[in-house]
């Protein structure tokens, strides 16, 4: 199976590199999807732009794909499941949940210049970053993308409620399942509130497991394709 890899923001395709070779070990085609002003031009790029570059990388897809949104990029992984209810098996959400219609996409720090900087590390202190050494951390700045002002502050639109109906796997890696569950019900989330299959699954791993554990990650995922 084919599973489409969004990386959250400030990221291009290449942070799934060593989760993608691992997965293609595991016999599927793994399809890192390097986002329209985040590595793939385009400053001025809109949320629109977005998600029109996921909807293609599910619509060339073989078969029915599994989505993997990372953190912010858990609503495009949404998105695409509005979109293309039918066409998508799964989506799995890593280290995020999926934005309401209507809510902005990422409006979480300053813009300035048109752009969304990554804000530096004092914002993830604690469970966030607890297992990046400071290599990577280093790395992470430095490759950073800012986020276009139109992606960052774009409007998310559902119009499809048949994405309700596509499964769903929250992969939770500085949370606990447990966790997700509660936000879940208390309302937090009202998107998940109201899809009819959601799953959890822990990883052991701060914010981004693709940079600390990939072949743990893989191993999930791959699961999670399996099963659809």
């Amino acid at each position: 199976m084919d599973l489409l890899l969004i990386g959250g923001l400030w990221l291009d395709g290449s942070v799934w590199e060593d989760t993608a070779a691992q997965l293609e070990r595991r016999g599927h085609r793994a399809v890192p999807v390097t986002l329209p002003g985040q590595g793939g031009g385009n400053a001025q790029a809109t949320l629109e732009d977005q998600v029109a570059a996921v909807l293609a990388a599910v619509d060339a897809a073989d078969g029915r794909p599994t989505v993997v949104g990372h953190s912010a990029a858990c609503t495009l992984a949404w998105l695409a499941a509005d979109a293309r209810p039918d066409r998508v098996a799964t989506v799995a959400l890593v280290g995020g949940f999926p934005a309401s219609d209507g809510m902005r996409y990422a409006d979480f720090f300053p813009v300035e210049d048109g752009a969304m900087a990554f804000p530096g590390w004092e914002p993830f202190v604690g469970p966030d970053s607890a297992d990046l050494d400071d290599a990577t951390k280093e790395s992470f700045a430095a490759a950073a993308i800012p986020v276009p002002q139109g992606v960052a502050q774009g409007v998310v639109r559902l119009t499809d409620e048949r994405r309700d109906d596509v499964p769903v796997v929250l992969v939770c890696p500085e949370y606990t399942p447990a966790d997700a569950r509660g936000w879940i019900e208390a309302g937090e989330v009202p998107e998940l509130a109201r899809a009819k299959h959601v799953s959890y699954v822990d990883i052991d791993s701060g914010h981004w497991p693709m940079l600390t554990v990939p072949a743990d990650l893989a191993e999930l995922l791959a699961g999670i394709a399996d099963e659809a």
